[in-house]
């Protein structure tokens, strides 16, 4: 599927079958005119507290996605948007993320998937990577300390700020150090980055060029 010429904040919206109704889906491709090499797939925030695939971090790694040359696909979890069904306290979201992987993969036949998650969504997407192979996985803020995650892949980007008030940077740390990863911390980056989203876009960027 090639959807080309249109900005981030468009994008191709699509509707897909979810596990309990409909799943909103927005799909861009690179603007260089290449092939994709691969598809990141993003899972937003909180859906309880204003969290969609809108939220400007969630574009950031879209934006990081499409510099990279990687098909950008993000969704709103079930209850959010067009999205059906009700919030599930992270239980049915990783069943959501898994059909938007299926569609990647099955309808948009993309090989190279990489999970990216923000927040609430960074727990989602590590959870969806043990049950689904990826070529890589960027968790920003995670909320490890709310949800568990449990083991994560390799090929593994962990981003956190040291101001973050809504996810401590002690507990991500010590995630960190219980699954021996490095975790990148922003000096003076709270929880939505705000005024260092391109550092971040870049950060994330050159992971995704780097991955094998």
């Amino acid at each position: 599927m090639k959807v080309k010429n249109l900005s981030l904040l468009q994008g191709k919206k699509v509707v897909i079958d979810g596990a309990v109704g409909d799943l909103e889906v927005k799909v861009n491709e690179p603007l260089n005119g290449l092939d994709s090499i691969g598809c990141l797939i993003i899972a937003h925030p909180h859906p309880m507290q204003g969290g969609t695939m809108d939220n400007k971090v969630v574009h950031t790694l879209a934006r990081a996605g499409l510099a990279s040359n990687y098909a950008a696909l993000r969704f709103n979890f079930r209850g959010v948007g067009a999205s059906g069904g009700d919030f599930d306290n992270g239980i049915g979201e990783v069943s959501d993320m898994l059909k938007v992987t299926e569609y990647a993969t099955n309808s948009l036949h993309y090989q190279n998937i990489v999970l990216a998650g923000f927040s609430f969504g960074g727990a989602i997407a590590a959870r969806v990577a043990r049950d689904r192979s990826c070529k890589g996985l960027i968790l920003v803020a995670p909320a490890v300390d709310r949800y568990a995650i449990g083991d994560v892949s390799n090929n593994l980007l962990v981003i956190h700020g040291d101001q973050d008030d809504v996810v401590p940077l002690p507990s991500v740390l010590s995630w960190g150090k219980s699954q021996k990863i490095p975790i990148t911390v922003f000096p003076g980056a709270g929880h939505f980055f705000h005024g260092i989203l391109l550092p971040l876009q870049n950060l994330v960027k050159h992971f995704l060029l780097g991955l094998k």
